[in-house]
């Protein structure tokens, strides 16, 4: 089973909200909370940079779609002014 690690920022502080690509997650039933870090019973893949060949393919509108998995987590400062960690990397552990 492959599990996915998503380590937060340091100042991400609780209470948070965790979204993948844009979906609302909810702890316990989609992810846990181990100390500074999310863990996800689920593969999440992260498209890496993408090559010439990709990107020239791309550019004459001719799409190549991968799997990519994008997790935000929402949160708030000290002094209340909301914030999100966007497009944190994700760590695939077997």
């Amino acid at each position: 089973m492959t599990v996915s690690i998503v380590h937060l920022p340091p100042e991400v502080r609780a209470p948070f909200e965790v979204y993948v690509n844009g979906v609302r997650q909810t702890a316990g039933d989609d992810y846990e909370v181990r100390g500074r870090t999310l863990r996800f019973e689920r593969a999440l893949v992260q498209e890496g940079k993408l090559g010439f060949w990709r990107w020239a393919i791309g550019s004459i509108g001719i799409g190549t779609y991968r799997p990519d998995h994008s997790v935000d987590v929402r949160y708030e400062t000290p002094d209340g002014r909301p914030m999100v960690a966007e497009r944190l990397p994700v760590e695939l552990v077997q």
